[in-house]
C-alpha cells in the first residue's frame, strides 16, 4: 500500500504570538505544545528557528510608503492621474511617488501587491553580527568559551581588558551568535562550553525543593550576627553536598566575601565522613579566614558540633527549603556542573584534581566582583 505524504500544519499568527507569550513566561514545551493542540517536536522546531528568542514584531518607519497607501497609488496611475496629484492626495512628495513607481516597472506594470511585497523583502536586513566581522574577538570568545567562561563572565573581562568598542561584546550578542547557528560564526561544538549545555534561550521555571532531615541541636540562620551578611569581613563561609550521581558525592564550601571555592573529596554522605572531609580542607586555612560556616539540612552534617570544635568557629544552618539563604553556595554549584554534570559519577576524581578544579574557578572573573577573581579578591582581604 503506497505510504500517503505526512501534511503539516503551519503555525498561525495568533499560534505563533501565544507561543511565544507562553515561552516566555518560562512554561516548558509539552505544556505549550497541549495547550496549543500541536506536536511538541513542531513546538520545538520552531522554537530553535531563533534560538529561543523572541522574533521582534516587524514595524514599518512612517517615512515609508504603506499598503494603503501603494494601494492607492495604483488606483491612481489606472485611472490616469499625475504623479503631482497622486502625492498631494497622500500628502506625500511627487519625487517619493516618482520613484516608488519606476523601481516597481513603472506606469504600465505598476501593482500593489508585487511593490509591497518586494518592499518587505527589502526592509528584512540580517545584520551580520559583530563576532562575524571581528576576527579578533571572534577568536578571543571562542576561547575563552572552551575555558568554560559563561558569556556573561567574558563580557565583562573584555571591558576591563580594553576600552577599543571593537574589543567589547554584550553577553546577548554572544548567546545570540551561539543560539542563532544561520549566522554559523561560532561553532556548535562551543555550546558543551555553556553551564547548563542548552541549544536555545529557556525561560525561568518554578522548580521544587526537597524536603530535608532535621538536625540536631542546629542554629538557626536568623541568629546568625549582622557582620555575616554584609560581608565586610573575609573569613565566613557556605557549605553544601554536590551529588554527581546517587552514591557519588562532592563536598564544596564558598566564602562569602571573595566567593573563593574548596572543594573536598567524600567517600561516601555519612556524616561522620563528610565533617572529617571538611575538616581536613578547612585545617588549610588562616585562622584569619576561619569564623563561620552555614549549611543547608542534609543529614550528611548532623555532626556539625563535631565540626565547630575542631574548626573553633559558629556553624549556622538555613531554613528548611530555602536553599537562597545559601546564595553564593547555590551559584557556585551551579559553575561546578560545568565540571560534574548532574548523573556523573565523581567517586573518581581525586583530591588533587578537585584542586585543579577549585582553581580553574577561583581564576575565572565574576560578575558580582566587578568582573576581578576570587583568587585576587582573596589575597587583597588577606593584605
Amino acid at each position: 500500500m503506497a505510504r500517503t505524504k505526512r501534511q503539516y500544519r503551519h503555525f498561525s499568527k495568533a499560534e505563533r504570538q501565544e507561543l511565544w507569550r507562553r515561552w516566555r513566561a518560562g512554561e516548558l514545551m509539552a505544556d505549550i505544545s497541549r495547550a496549543l493542540t500541536r506536536d511538541e517536536n513542531s513546538v520545538r522546531v520552531h522554537l530553535l528557528a531563533t534560538g529561543g528568542f523572541s522574533p521582534k514584531a516587524h514595524k514599518r518607519s512612517e517615512w515609508h510608503l504603506s499598503e494603503p497607501e501603494r494601494e492607492h497609488i495604483s488606483r491612481g496611475l489606472s485611472s490616469g492621474h499625475s504623479f503631482r496629484r497622486i502625492a498631494a492626495e497622500l500628502e506625500r512628495s511627487p519625487s517619493t511617488i516618482c520613484r516608488e513607481v519606476d523601481r516597481n516597472g513603472g506606469r504600465a506594470k505598476y501593482r500593489c501587491v508585487a511593490a509591497e511585497s518586494r518592499a518587505r523583502a527589502q526592509a528584512h536586513r540580517p545584520k551580520r553580527c559583530k563576532l562575524s566581522t571581528n576576527d579578533r574577538l571572534r577568536r578571543a570568545v571562542a576561547s575563552k568559551l572552551q575555558h568554560l567562561w559563561s558569556p556573561q563572565q567574558i563580557s565583562g573581562w573584555l571591558k576591563l581588558q580594553s576600552s577599543e568598542a571593537s574589543m567589547q561584546v554584550s553577553h546577548e550578542a554572544i548567546y545570540r551568535t551561539l543560539f542563532i547557528q544561520t549566522r554559523g560564526t561560532l561553532k556548535a561544538e562551543l555550546y558543551d562550553c555553556l553551564r547548563t549545555h542548552r541549544r536555545m534561550r529557556h525561560g525561568k521555571t518554578a522548580r521544587k525543593e526537597t524536603r530535608r532531615g532535621q538536625i540536631p541541636n542546629a542554629v538557626p540562620i536568623r541568629e546568625r550576627p549582622a557582620s555575616v551578611e554584609d560581608r565586610a569581613v573575609p573569613g565566613h563561609w557556605e557549605g553544601d553536598l554536590l551529588a554527581g550521581n546517587q552514591t557519588s558525592f562532592i563536598a564544596t564550601l564558598v566564602e562569602r566575601k571573595t566567593r573563593y571555592v574548596l572543594l573536598a573529596k567524600v567517600e561516601a554522605k555519612q556524616t561522620d565522613v563528610v565533617i572529617d572531609a571538611l575538616i581536613r580542607q578547612m585545617k588549610k586555612l588562616p585562622v584569619e579566614l576561619r569564623r563561620s560556616l552555614t549549611l543547608d539540612r542534609g543529614s550528611e552534617f548532623a555532626q556539625h558540633a563535631r565540626f565547630a570544635v575542631a574548626m573553633d568557629l559558629e556553624v549556622y544552618f538555613c531554613d528548611p527549603r530555602s536553599p537562597w539563604q545559601r546564595g553564593s553556595n547555590e551559584n557556585t554549584n551551579g559553575l561546578l556542573r560545568q565540571y560534574f554534570p548532574k548523573g556523573e559519577d565523581v567517586s573518581g576524581y581525586s583530591q588533587t584534581e578537585l584542586n585543579h578544579v577549585a582553581r580553574e574557578l577561583n581564576t575565572r572573573p565574576r560578575q558580582t566582583l566587578g568582573f576581578r577573581t576570587p583568587a585576587d579578591m582573596l589575597n587583597e582581604a588577606l593584605r
